[in-house]
């Protein structure tokens, strides 16, 4: 494997996750209020959007802007790592989310569940809860409880993303060399 450096500038990442809503304003308060986010500047324009503007979730940066009428929406999917899902989870959904995927502990050695924000972007608040090799993981999946934690993630986001009422899962396959 070679050494990778980062290209980036000092606190940023190398890979950057961009939030288009439309209303970038009112998205900067929720990360605050759900993920303890720290705004660190905006610009208006002079069509009274907000043409640019960034907040900080733990080590990452996100940058958001506001959608023009005639663009599409674009929700995002963003996974952000919380020291507790269920503190994290309780406020994203006080700040105005809505639970897409309840609170489960997985084969991965994580805890996390799926909320929607008031913007249409679905946020992954997950905690890690312990270290669990590759070999355990794959031992887990086969476990009915854990088993059971994907099937409803998969189809959870499924019905959410594709606006069935009932989503689709399938099983995970380990491959082989």
């Amino acid at each position: 494997m070679s050494e990778q450096t980062s290209t980036a500038p000092e606190g940023y990442t190398t890979v950057a996750p961009w939030v288009v809503t439309d209303d970038t304003g009112a998205f900067l308060h929720f990360v605050t209020q759900a993920f303890d986010g720290e705004e660190l500047g905006r610009v208006s324009t002079d069509d009274g959007l907000i043409g640019h503007a960034e907040i900080r979730v733990g080590d990452t940066i996100l940058l958001a802007f506001d959608r023009h009428a005639d663009w599409p929406t674009m929700p995002s999917l963003l996974r952000v790592f919380v020291a507790d899902a269920d503190k994290a989870f309780s406020r994203a959904v006080a700040a105005g989310g809505h639970v897409v995927t309840a609170l489960a502990d997985d084969a991965f050695g994580r805890r996390g569940g799926r909320v929607k924000d008031p913007f249409g972007n679905i946020w992954w608040v997950v905690s890690c809860v312990e270290d669990v090799s590759e070999n355990e993981m794959w031992k887990r999946l086969q476990e009915p409880v854990y088993a059971d934690a994907m099937r409803v993630a998969q189809e959870t986001l499924d019905a959410e993303l594709s606006g069935r009422q009932h989503g689709r899962s399938s099983a995970p396959v380990r491959a082989t060399s």
